[in-house]
């Protein structure tokens, strides 16, 4: 993923900045400056981590002397109790981004342990569909939460409005319908850059199917009307993608349809925070 390395750079100089703002005034009362201190980031419950790089340069940032030793790696599951790291150094510098390397750590794991939930549920019925994000993702931090469901084993939809065109309702209410949607983004698009519809009925999967869409998103569909959609796109070589009300319960059905691909918006905006505490052993 291009320039991943400067958003965690960014985005931790700004969560630094956010909790720390002038200076962490309680641990600079408490804590001598030459005081030293090893630290253990533990899971307390089973899950797929993610954010490791991110925790590391969070206390990079606070102190250059600070040492963080991984002890557990991006993408695979953790039992509860498993020692993920350990950091030493200099005590201040500990207490300070502690707080925020965990605020990282915890909502990345926790979505790649929610992506992973989700993929599991859809290995037991032997599918081949491919699990998606989508953009509904906390500002600032899309990269990092995409790169979350990868670790989870899930993959990545557009990462914006800038490298794919995906036509929804909106714009086929404001083109005039469907068909001078599909019409005017096929003349606008870039050479390569395929078109996806997103269509509610089956009158709509067959006008898009008419005019050639690459894919075509089956949007808030029940199960009934998922096969029939299709079984029409199947028929005509054409990509489909299942979206809208996914969740752990009704997964497996709609990987039975036979989609190609299934989004889920929840892996980002809704995923727990996996917890993950830090405590200090000497």
């Amino acid at each position: 993923m291009k320039h991943i390395n400067k958003v965690i750079d960014f985005m931790v100089k700004l969560a630094l900045a956010e909790d720390v703002g002038s200076g962490d005034i309680t641990t600079r009362a408490i804590v001598p400056a030459e005081q030293k201190a090893t630290a253990i980031i533990r899971a307390k419950e089973t899950g797929v981590l993610a954010g490791l790089d991110v925790a590391r340069e969070v206390f990079r940032h606070v102190d250059h002397r600070i040492k963080f030793t991984a002890k557990a790696r991006d993408g695979k599951e953790v039992k509860k109790g498993t020692v993920i790291a350990i950091v030493s150094g200099p005590a201040r510098g500990i207490l300070t981004g502690e707080r925020v390397a965990l605020n990282f750590l915890q909502h990345l794991s926790g979505i790649a342990t929610l992506t992973n939930k989700f993929k599991s549920q859809n290995s037991k019925v032997k599918s081949k569909v491919k699990l998606l994000d989508t953009r509904k993702t906390l500002p600032g931090l899309r990269l990092l939460e995409k790169y979350a469901v990868k670790m989870g084993g899930g993959e990545n939809h557009r990462l914006g409005l800038y490298d794919a065109i995906l036509i929804k309702d909106n714009h086929i209410k404001l083109a005039g319908g469907i068909a001078k949607a599909i019409q005017k983004g096929k003349g606008q698009a870039a050479r390569g850059k395929k078109i996806e519809v997103e269509a509610k009925t089956i009158a709509e999967v067959k006008k898009a199917i008419e005019l050639k869409a690459d894919r075509i998103l089956l949007d808030n569909m029940n199960i009934k009307r998922l096969r029939q959609a299709v079984k029409l796109c199947k028929k005509a070589k054409i990509k489909t993608e299942a979206s809208g009300g996914v969740n752990l319960d009704n997964i497996a059905a709609i990987a039975r349809t036979g989609v190609d691909y299934i989004s889920i918006g929840a892996l980002t905006h809704s995923a727990p925070a996996l917890d993950i505490n830090l405590k200090l052993i000497g």
